[in-house]
């Protein structure tokens, strides 16, 4: 289990969904709201996918 995790702002996120798309350990998913989510932090590697392809800069992983 990886030290850092993805935080999403909700107010900044537009749900686009390609932090989800993107995710090779595929733990994040879309809520029911359209915003993304960390579904399975046990899974998250802290890799920084994530924060990398949001558009509107929703995601920062610390």
């Amino acid at each position: 289990m990886a030290d850092k995790k993805p935080v999403f702002d909700a107010d900044e996120c537009t749900g686009c969904g390609l932090c989800v798309d993107e995710c090779e350990a595929e733990c994040l998913e879309m809520s029911d709201d359209d915003v993304a989510t960390l579904a399975r932090p046990d899974d998250c590697t802290g890799c920084g996918t994530c924060e990398e392809n949001c558009p509107s800069e929703a995601v920062t992983v610390k």
